[in-house]
């Protein structure tokens, strides 16, 4: 078994890794990862779930920006993604704080739904004491 891959918080992601980003449901990139995506990873205008270019939108806030979406919307989201990476392991994931930015939610509330990542994932640093011990989360 390939040991979990982890990346320091706020780090780019190297070159070919598909950056894996919170977004609103709008798919308007204004601010945060979502910013960062667009304009280096290639992240489509209005594109608020999934693939485009070289990223993976996770929706995290409603179309307002103001409010952040209820944690069982984002774990059903971040288990899609979840499911496109293992379905796609030739490609290698970058994964952000989803959810814990701009929405406002905590790491331990978001980080354990990816305790099952797969090992074509990296993730934060600062989810590993989460990851790394927490039951795995799925709904």
């Amino acid at each position: 078994m390939t040991a979990r891959q982890f990346h320091k918080d706020g780090s780019a992601a190297p070159a070919g890794h598909i950056f894996v980003f919170g977004s609103n449901l709008i798919g308007a990139h204004l601010g945060g990862a979502a910013h960062a995506a667009h304009n280096h990873y290639g992240a489509a205008w209005g594109a608020s779930q999934g693939r485009t270019g070289h990223a993976y939108a996770i929706p995290t806030v409603d179309a307002t920006v103001a409010n952040r979406l209820p944690l069982p919307a984002i774990h059903q989201a971040a288990e899609r993604f979840l499911e496109y990476a293992q379905a796609h392991p030739h490609l290698q994931f970058f994964v952000t704080r989803i959810g814990c930015g701009i929405a406002g939610h905590l790491d331990a509330d978001i980080a354990p739904v990816f305790r099952n990542a797969p090992a074509n994932c990296s993730l934060p640093d600062t989810w590993e004491p989460f990851v790394s011990t927490a039951p795995a989360t799925t709904f």
